[in-house]
């Protein structure tokens, strides 16, 4: 581990120097450089510019040829331990929440399309205002979070509303960092899931809603065209959204 510290911190370092040469970097740029690296931190945002603007790389790189479904990244709004639904599958919501009311349903299989019974989704997502529970003003704390079980021939089904899409947070450093670049802000409507079963790696995804502004202008460079589902009417102001899921299974570790 020393030797592969050190040739990341060098290596990254390099570039960073190297970028300073190749663009004529100033002091007085420099100086505010130091000064946004100091605001992220104190603004407790480096969270936020890692799963904005590094995750998708590492995701991509890590699990590019992974076999399966494709995922994306986490992101920072996951919360651990939702509850576990039982029929009808509800996500918890208000009483009056707002949004259109959509039925995901599909299976989840291993990669030869076998079922997987007692596979978990862990499902969770903004609401039709683009608010996180946990996270943003609005919505309850457990709004729109649930964990649900695959059946034995390997269906789901989640009911949920259609979240909307969002903007990350503009008045700290990295929204402002975000609009010097003349970047745009938005992350189109999406629901995160984890989707998991014993001896098959947990896949990190999200699924991209068709109709959402910004699917060409993910902040987090998130969207993948497999990802993204239409929802289709079903003429009683509800929508359906059918996607499968195929699990790869776990990665052999070398024995040591």
């Amino acid at each position: 581990m020393p030797d592969r510290a050190k040739q990341l911190i060098a290596d990254i370092l390099r570039r960073v120097h190297e970028a300073i040469v190749e663009n004529d970097v100033t002091y007085e740029e420099y100086q505010t450089a130091k000064q946004w690296l100091i605001d992220v931190g104190q603004a407790g945002e480096w969270p936020l510019f890692g799963d904005v603007y590094i995750e998708h790389v590492v995701e991509e790189h890590t699990f590019g040829n992974r076999s399966g479904s494709q995922g994306t990244i986490l992101g920072p709004f996951h919360l651990p331990g939702a509850p576990v639904l039982e029929s009808p599958f509800e996500l918890p919501r208000r009483p009056d929440e707002p949004g259109d009311p959509t039925l995901i349903t599909g299976r989840v299989t291993d990669v030869d399309g076998s079922p997987l019974a007692n596979a978990n989704l862990d499902v969770w997502q903004a609401d039709a205002e683009g608010c996180y529970a946990g996270f943003m003003p609005g919505p309850p704390d457990g709004n729109l979070r649930g964990q649900v079980r695959t059946g034995e021939d390997g269906r789901y089904e989640i009911r949920t509303v259609i979240p909307g899409p969002y903007t990350i947070p503009l008045d700290g450093p990295t929204g402002k960092m975000t609009a010097a670049a003349g970047w745009s802000p938005w992350r189109p409507a999406h629901v995160h899931l984890i989707v998991s079963a014993e001896g098959y790696e947990p896949l990190v995804t999200q699924l991209f809603v068709d109709s959402s502004d910004y699917l060409d202008s993910d902040v987090a460079s998130a969207v993948k065209d497999e990802l993204i589902v239409h929802p289709d009417p079903k003429g009683d102001g509800t929508f359906e959204i059918d996607y499968n899921f195929a699990l790869a299974p776990v990665r052999a570790t070398a024995s040591v």
